[in-house]
């Protein structure tokens, strides 16, 4: 049974939806444990013993490769893990295998933390700074282009094949009236979207902890991202993996 430690979020998604996709089922092959991010679960001592950068998802799987418990954390990481074990959702070939993998380090390092950016200022910054605004605005919608041209030539991100790709940056992409983008814009992204939203996988992954997430109120705000954020982490434990 492979402990997952998450939480409703695009991050936390992928891996519910690559847990489901790659057949493992949650109740049967996973269980999840809930680690409410605003509430500050993230910084408990356990946790950062898994996660030491305390963000979800993290992952510990008692039948690692050699045969002992394996923690990960970061979810690009985690969905490389869950594919090697399964054989799901990454090629076989040489070269069809980096040409997903570069599409997931493109979401990894761009998609994720720049539509992260527009969803913080946009959305939550305590004060409006227009130029924030606009520049994260601004990188969505130069995202989007790059994904629209790249699906206007290949069904899915990776290339012919379904991949962690499209699971990694799925998540990110069907929430984007949050990040000023007008999908009429970008009519090859918003057919990936739905064929990717009509899997049934997809569709379990994302009932996961589904209820368990509420408007974010002051306190929760401030643990995300007031100076709550940042003392715990030095407070925590040593991160190590799990015996």
């Amino acid at each position: 049974m492979i402990e997952v430690y998450s939480w409703p979020t695009p991050n936390g998604h992928k891996v519910h939806i690559a847990l489901e996709e790659c057949g493992l089922r949650l109740g049967r092959d996973w269980r999840v444990h809930p680690i409410d991010i605003g509430k500050g679960d993230q910084f408990a001592p356990a946790f950062l013993r898994i996660s030491p950068n305390n963000k979800i998802p993290a992952i510990v799987d008692p039948d690692g490769p050699d045969g002992r418990p394996m923690a990960l954390f970061e979810s690009g990481a985690i969905l490389l893990y869950l594919a090697g074990k399964t054989g799901k959702l990454l090629p076989k070939g040489e070269r069809q295998r980096w040409e997903v993998l570069q599409w997931l380090m493109f979401q990894m390092g761009g998609v994720g933390p720049m539509l992260g950016q527009a969803h913080h200022f946009r959305l939550y910054a305590p004060q409006k700074i227009d130029y924030a605004i606009e520049r994260y605005t601004k990188e969505a919608q130069r995202l989007y282009g790059v994904m629209e041209r790249r699906l206007q030539a290949s069904p899915w991100l990776g290339g012919r094949s379904y991949s962690v790709a499209d699971v990694a940056t799925f998540p990110w992409v069907r929430v984007w009236h949050n990040q000023g983008i007008d999908l009429d814009d970008f009519p090859a992204v918003r057919a990936w979207l739905q064929r990717i939203a009509e899997r049934p996988a997809v569709q379990r992954g994302l009932q996961v902890l589904a209820d368990a997430r509420k408007p974010l109120d002051d306190k929760a705000r401030q643990v995300l991202f007031g100076a709550g954020q940042a003392a715990p982490r030095a407070e925590g434990a040593s991160p190590a993996q799990p015996s």
